[in-house]
């Protein structure tokens, strides 16, 4: 076999693969659209699974057409998805019904049965069920079984089926959020004796890059693919966007700033979080992955025209720290840094123009990171080095600088990550580079490092005292 591996990323709107070599590089990449998930009712949100198989065969042809010779030395693939979307399926691996997505919150009853039945193990865990929780959907499917429903899929678990010709084990981070307990290495049989699913429906699960089977003559028809090709295992949309950005061994932190702000790093081990704020996957090597995602980030600038957006950054970064200190949330509620349902936005002091109140409603993200960094660490999770940093917000250079010069540390901005990346690289680990860490060394982007103004830090730090200081009279922290 050869050093090619594919990383497959099966998202909300659209399925992407990539091939990439040994060094990162980008050999092949297809993307093809996938039905936008239905809302028959407040709360609902459902998807067509049947469009999963078709969409990824389409994409994985492309690339191997495209490769032509070299599609035979594609070694591995794995495959990331959306965080607790399941679907129940047949003997023959076809759904039986809608998949219940990530954003679905039908299941809040089967949520609370879940919660106060499991209470014990949850604390231990750090995990809380909650109506989107894949253990919720779970929960409800298997109050009305269809016929010939015989098995809960995450949709990795689908795909692995249609390359390998049998049903695949489910991955540990996949399975997180579904009622399977890292820590112990089970199911939570009580959990789910209390909400009626059989356990006969449940996958086994395996770690990150275990082997799930080979593709077979039937999957290599159609895709391409070499028979023999390993099919690894994968883990989340998010986790496998932390390994693009190299951040796989403990210390190592990324933001990933887009609508929202989610902080991910490494720890050598499990961070217990009394609040539920923070959650910890088991990383593939045995360490965990803790981190949590906040409701302010990106939005913040939602009011702001696209076209004016890279000039008051400019601007902003020109004018230097606002005297203005603000917590930029759209909507209520904050889960992280802190968890407050009564969080609302607000502003100390008043902006003196437009380029003030765009750099205070910067900095108030940065402030809401670097007490992220800090809650971590409190936690016994400390970052070391600079953080990392992907997603929309990380294309901006100033709002890097204004972020590195609130943490008073080094942001790595790493533009080129993604989930397609992400698990190239847990296919790779273990055939064409030794283990992750080898994998992340060789084929994660290497980044532009940003560093802090030193001529901004202090009354940088003087805002982000204020800004704590007011969380806390108010009661969320």
């Amino acid at each position: 076999m050869g050093e090619l591996v594919a990383g497959v990323d099966v998202a909300t709107a659209n399925v992407r693969v990539q091939v990439h070599d040994p060094a990162g590089q980008v050999v092949a990449a297809a993307s093809r659209p996938l039905p936008q998930p239905e809302r028959p009712a407040p709360g609902w949100s459902e998807q067509d699974a049947t469009a999963w198989w078709p969409a990824v065969r389409d994409c994985l042809a492309e690339c191997t057409t495209a490769l032509g010779d070299r599609s035979t030395e594609i070694a591995a693939l794995a495959v990331s998805a959306t965080s607790g979307t399941v679907v129940l399926v047949d003997e023959a691996g076809e759904p039986v019904g809608p998949a219940l997505m990530y954003d679905d919150r039908r299941a809040a009853d089967e949520a609370r049965i879940a919660a106060e039945v499991g209470a014990e193990r949850w604390r231990r865990t750090g995990i809380t069920p909650s109506a989107g929780s894949g253990l919720a959907r779970i929960g409800r499917l298997a109050r009305e079984l269809p016929a010939g429903a015989v098995r809960i899929c995450h949709t990795p678990e689908l795909i692995g089926r249609r390359l390998v010709g049998h049903p695949v084990a489910a991955d540990t981070s996949h399975a997180l959020k579904s009622g399977y307990d890292a820590v112990t290495g089970e199911w939570a049989g009580e959990v789910f004796e209390a909400l009626g699913v059989p356990t006969t429906l449940l996958p086994q699960v395996v770690r990150p890059t275990a082997p799930l089977g080979e593709v077979d003559a039937v999957a290599a028809e159609r895709t391409g693919l070499p028979v023999g090709c390993q099919v690894r295992a994968g883990m989340t949309d998010g986790c496998a966007g932390q390994l693009a950005c190299g951040a796989v061994d403990v210390g190592q932190f990324v933001t990933v700033l887009g609508t929202t702000l989610v902080l991910k790093g490494v720890s050598e081990h499990l961070v217990h979080d009394p609040t539920g704020a923070v959650y910890s996957h088991l990383h593939p090597d045995g360490a965990w992955l803790p981190g949590g995602a906040a409701n302010v980030g990106g939005s913040a600038l939602a009011d702001v025209p696209a076209d004016e957006l890279a000039e008051l950054d400019e601007a902003a970064l020109r004018r230097g720290p606002s005297g203005a200190v603000g917590y930029p949330l759209r909507g209520e509620g904050e889960r992280f840094p802190f968890l407050a349902p009564q969080a609302r936005a607000f502003v100390l002091g008043e902006p003196v123009d437009r380029v003030d109140a765009h750099r205070s409603r910067l900095e108030g993200v940065a402030f809401c990171e670097r007490l992220a960094v800090e809650r971590l660490a409190g936690l016994g999770a400390p970052a070391a080095g600079p953080i990392r940093t992907a997603g929309g917000g990380a294309r901006s250079l100033a709002w890097s600088v204004v972020r590195a010069s609130v943490l008073d540390r080094p942001v790595l901005r790493v533009r080129e990550a993604g989930t397609a990346l992400g698990a190239a690289l847990l296919a790779a680990s273990g055939t064409i580079h030794p283990d992750l860490s080898a994998a992340a060394a060789a084929m994660a982007p290497a980044g532009e490092l940003v560093e802090p103004e030193p001529a901004a830090v202090g009354a940088l730090d003087a805002n982000y005292r204020r800004f704590v200081a007011e969380l806390t009279e108010r009661g969320w922290l």
